[in-house]
C-alpha cells in the first residue's frame, strides 16, 4: 500500500488537481482525500473495487473536526483493477468537480466551505504516477 501526502497546496476555487496513477491488479479499493488536513476533508474519494461490503461502487464523504459525514454513492465505476486511470477535481466554494476516467462527471458538495485546499492524499491499492494542477 502506497501513499503519498502533501500539505500547503493552497489550491483556490476554480482550480483543479488531477491525479494519475495506476491500481494494483489485486486492487480492493483506494482512497483521495482533499481537505485542509487530514482531520477536515472537504472530499473523501473512495472507489470500492470490494471493500466494506459495496463492490465496484464510489463512495464519498467529508469529514469535519474528526467527524465523518453522511456517506454518497455514485453509481458510476469507471475504474479496472491493473488499469492506469486519471481522475480530475475541481475545486470551487460550493462543490467539488470530479472527472471519471470514462468521462463521467459528478459533483460533491463543498461541506465545509473551505476557501482554499491545501491537503491531499492518497492510499490503497494505487500506485500515484503523476499530480498536475491546473
Amino acid at each position: 500500500m502506497a501513499g503519498l501526502e502533501a500539505s500547503n497546496l493552497n489550491l483556490q476555487p476554480g482550480q483543479s488537481i488531477c491525479v494519475r496513477g495506476g491500481v494494483a491488479p489485486d486492487a480492493k479499493s483506494f482512497v483521495l482525500n482533499l481537505g485542509q488536513d487530514s482531520n477536515n476533508l472537504c472530499l473523501h474519494f473512495n472507489p470500492r473495487f470490494n471493500c466494506h461490503g459495496d463492490a465496484n461502487t464510489i463512495v464519498c464523504n467529508s469529514k469535519e473536526n474528526s467527524v465523518w459525514g453522511k456517506e454518497h454513492r455514485e453509481q458510476a465505476f469507471p475504474f479496472q483493477p491493473g488499469s492506469d486511470v486519471e481522475v480530475s477535481i475541481t475545486f470551487d466554494k460550493a462543490e467539488l468537480t470530479i472527472k471519471l476516467p470514462d468521462g463521467y462527471t459528478f459533483k460533491f458538495p463543498n461541506r465545509l466551505n473551505l476557501e482554499a485546499i491545501n491537503y491531499l492524499s492518497a492510499n490503497g491499492e494505487f500506485k500515484i504516477k503523476g499530480v498536475t494542477f491546473e
